[in-house]
């Protein structure tokens, strides 16, 4: 009788030894499998870009007074500035984690689109020097410089950050196929972009 106790007690103790290791077992494999999923998709992450080019025609004018203000010598240009520019997300910075019991990937953040470059090309058409005011290296330097924030201040109004939100979209949809061939579901119900101003080139 008590060896017939010992097979039953042997028994369930075995049968409960390899549920147990099996449900733990289960557990480490979803999370595993979560963490290889997370991993596959910032390893495939890149900075998407969307390119713009820009034609602007910009006037200078600069006034200088000499001889106790009596005299005014004024100095003016026109230029013509050619601009790419490219503005972009940086997919590294996506936040996702990972529901095991639902085996479902949650998107926390997407970052917000900034310019990433402003490549100007500029060229100078009626440029006058004044008597007593004439241009020299810092003056061209500075108009460089103007002539880049000019652009800069024409990208909000240009759709090109629209654009880009438009393809930050798309991502998501292609992380989503990614994770679905895994079985798992990607949670994008708190994603958006707010209509905020992008970051700008220092």
């Amino acid at each position: 009788m008590e060896i017939f106790l010992g097979i039953i007690l042997g028994t369930l103790l075995t049968y409960w030894g390899m549920s147990f290791y099996q449900k733990k077992s289960n557990v480490n494999k979803i999370e595993s499998q979560a963490v290889i999923l997370i991993e596959k998709i910032k390893s495939v992450c890149k900075l998407i870009t969307v390119e713009g080019d820009f034609a602007e025609i910009y006037h200078y004018e600069d006034t200088k007074n000499r001889f106790l203000n009596m005299i005014a010598s004024k100095k003016k240009a026109i230029l013509l500035i050619n601009a790419t520019v490219h503005i972009g997300f940086d997919l590294s910075q996506i936040k996702l984690e990972a529901n095991n019991d639902r085996q479902e990937i949650v998107l926390t953040h997407f970052p917000e689109p900034k310019i990433l470059t402003v490549e100007t090309d500029v060229k100078y058409y009626d440029k006058k020097d004044g008597l007593f005011n004439k241009f020299d290296a810092k003056d061209l330097t500075e108009l460089n410089q103007a002539s880049k924030k000019f652009i800069i201040n024409k990208i909000p109004e240009s759709g090109l950050l629209i654009t880009a939100k438009k393809e930050a979209f798309d991502t998501i949809l292609m992380i989503e196929k990614l994770i679905e061939t895994s079985g798992w579901k990607l949670n994008y119900t708190n994603f958006s972009l707010d209509n905020k101003e992008s970051e700008k080139l220092n």
